[in-house]
Formats: structure tokens, sequence, C-alpha cells
């Protein structure tokens, strides 16, 4: 696979494919950094004289207009980033947009409305990826939280143009594979959250590479489940159960709760406990792990050298609930080890606790990252990678 820094791009018109869909409260971004992260290849292509088309998603309009996931707030704050205009436009593909196209100049920045408006997006329909690469003279995918998307402007526009991956999309697929090919030992993965289905792989792989494996929320209610242990009404995923046959879930390495905090609310108003697991009430939810699941993991935690971490360790959107998550983040900020996480939860918890700064790579896929490193494989690298485009 072909990489930015292969290319001279003077002059010439990039549409590049980035994953901005960023997280907005009362209508501001809240947290920039998957913007941020992509300023290295802007700064690069601008450097190059290109003229830059930027195309992303927000949201899931499901093909359809949604004005609340217009990406203008993004193009506002991309301009402020970049310190220039972007002329953000209010559609993808058609003459309006090739018109805005024909008129940029070297360095411009272009932005598209958001990509998945269109229904031939999410169907990877080849004539929307057509028409999307009509726009350009060369594509640059660097989109890593898209990249396991098999849509028409992750995986069809090689088809029609030349390309390559983004420096983002490089720096992402380099950490991972240093995680699966040259961790630092102790290395230890922290697994949270829920959809199981996305992590088997993953929590199977690493049963066989890591040295210790920690789980927590609900995918560590359906482990405990599994297993037989009482969990009253805890969130569990029950049609999981014929994957998790195919792990080893008596496993040394596997590490789950010994405690939680139970309540019959997941509101956080009315009263919880902790309870040694197995003894949940039949009413009660585990909504967080337990304080001596709290040392546990931090003694495991403390003497990791490397730490991958995908998940919360909780309901941490709960005050009530957020003590898991929290205590595990400062463990592993605190720990000597080289730290790399991703998920939007596990970012918004370390964001919150304004640790972010602190982790060595923070990753801006989270189902990708899953993928990559359970599966060892990306649609849209594989698309790019298998390209006879000439």
């Amino acid at each position: 696979m072909k990489y930015l820094r292969d290319f001279g791009l003077k002059n010439q018109r990039v549409l590049l494919r980035v994953d901005f869909n960023v997280p907005i409260e009362n209508s501001q971004i809240a947290n920039d950094f998957r913007i941020r992260a992509i300023l290295p290849t802007i700064e690069y292509l601008k450097k190059q004289q290109a003229k830059i088309i930027v195309a992303t998603h927000f949201g899931r309009p499901n093909g359809k207009v949604v004005e609340n996931l217009r990406v203008d707030l993004i193009g506002q704050r991309l301009a402020k980033l970049t310190k220039q205009p972007v002329i953000k436009l209010d559609e993808t593909i058609g003459v309006k947009v090739e018109k805005a196209v024909s008129l940029m100049k070297s360095s411009d920045i272009v932005m598209l409305e958001n990509v998945q408006f269109h229904p031939g997006e999410r169907k990877n329909d080849p004539a929307y990826a057509k028409s999307l690469a009509k726009l350009a003279d060369f594509f640059v995918l660097d989109a890593f939280g898209q990249a396991h998307r098999d849509y028409a402007s992750i995986t069809g526009i090689h088809k029609y143009l030349p390309g390559c991956a983004g420096l983002l999309l490089e720096k992402e697929i380099a950490m991972m594979d240093k995680v699966l090919n040259e961790p630092r030992r102790p290395l230890v993965v922290i697994i949270g959250g829920a959809k199981m289905a996305t992590k088997t792989s993953m929590i199977k792989k690493f049963l066989a590479s890591a040295d210790d494996i920690i789980l927590g929320g609900a995918l560590a209610n359906t482990v405990l489940w599994a297993k037989g242990i009482a969990i009253g009404k805890s969130v569990v995923e029950k049609e999981m159960s014929n994957k998790l046959e195919a792990i080893n879930l008596t496993n040394n390495k596997l590490h789950i709760p010994v405690d939680a905090v139970a309540s019959i609310d997941r509101s956080g108003q009315a009263p919880n406990r902790v309870a040694p697991v197995g003894k949940t009430n039949k009413d009660e939810m585990i909504l967080d792990i337990g304080p001596d699941t709290i040392r546990l993991y931090a003694d495991v935690i403390k003497q990791a050298k490397m730490v991958l971490w995908n998940g919360p360790m909780g309901l941490f959107e709960v005050d009530a609930f957020a003590s898991g998550t929290n205590e595990v983040a400062e463990a592993v900020v605190k720990s000597e080890a080289f730290t790399v996480i991703g998920g939007g939860d596990t970012i918004s918890c370390l964001a919150g606790l304004d640790l972010l700064d602190k982790i060595d790579h923070v990753s801006t896929g989270g189902g990708a990252m899953l993928q990559y490193l359970g599966d060892g494989n990306l649609e849209g690298l594989e698309a790019l990678a298998s390209s006879n485009y000439k």
C-alpha cells in the first residue's frame, strides 16, 4: 500500500476522506480531537500546494438530509485550526460542487456536505463513488475510524482514482502493528464497554499474546453470565454465547470482577451497594466494578510495560458508577507503561479527567481499532492495497 509521503501533488485536486464525527453538545463541538489529528495531513498537502477537498460523515443520517447533522460547525472549527478559510459546500456531488472545485487555487480547502446524506454512501453505490472521484485527481484515505466500513467514500473511490493512505492512517496502523508485533512486556489489555460481537476476536487473539486481559462493563457481565454467575438484571449479550464458547474463560490471564457496584436504578438516584460477584440480587444491575476489583486491576496495570485499553469499566457517564473507570484511568497514566487507548467512551473519560495528554497514543478509531487488532484487516486498507487503477 502506498503512503502520502510517496507522492508529489502540486496543484492536484485531492479528495481527502477524514473522520470528523465529533461530539456536539449545546450546538458546540465538545471535543475536536479527531479534527486536530488530521492537521498534519492537511499541512503536508498545503505545502505540496494541493487543492484539498475534505469529505466526512457526521452522525447517522441514513441516506437523508438531516439539518442538525450538517457539517457547518466542523468546517468552522477546521478553519480556526488551519488558520485559513474553509469553503463549506451544501452538497457532496453535482454541478454546484464541481464549479466550486474548479475555482479552487493551490492550498485552498473545500469541505463537502455530510457524505452520508447521500443514500449511495452506505450502499457503496459505484455511481456515487464515481461522482465523488470526478471531483479530484487523487484520493487520500485518512479516516481510520471509518476504515472498516465498506462505503462508497471508503472502498469505492479507489476504482476511479489513484490513492494512498494519509499520515494519520499510516500512524494508526504503525501503532497497532507495534502492539501486535513488538509489544513491551508485560502487555496488559483492558477491554470494557458493550458490543461484545466486536471484541471477541480481540479477546481470543490477546489470550494467546498478551500477559494479562482485564474485563469490565457489560462485556464482563456477559462473561460472568456465561460462567453461571448470578448478575441480576445486568446488561448482558446472551446472543454471544456461541462466540464465548471459543474463548477459554478459565485462562489465568483473564481477569474478571470479584465485586461490583449494584443498584436497581441506572440513573444513580436510587441507593447502590458493593456486592461480591455472584451476590447480586434479582432486581439489581451491575453498573461498575467494586473497590476490590479496582485494587486488583490497578496492581496488574502497575507492573505493565505496555497497556492497550478500549471500553469503560461501567456506566461511567453517571457519577455514582464512574469510580471504576476513573480509577483504572488513573492507574494507566501513573504506570510506566507505553499506553494506547481507543474508543469514544474511553477517550471521553480521559478527556473529562484531563488525562488525554498523558497517553502515548490516542486512536481516532474504536471499532476500526478492535477489528484491526482482532482480525488484522480493514476494508478500506484492503481496497487501497488491491487497487488496480492505472
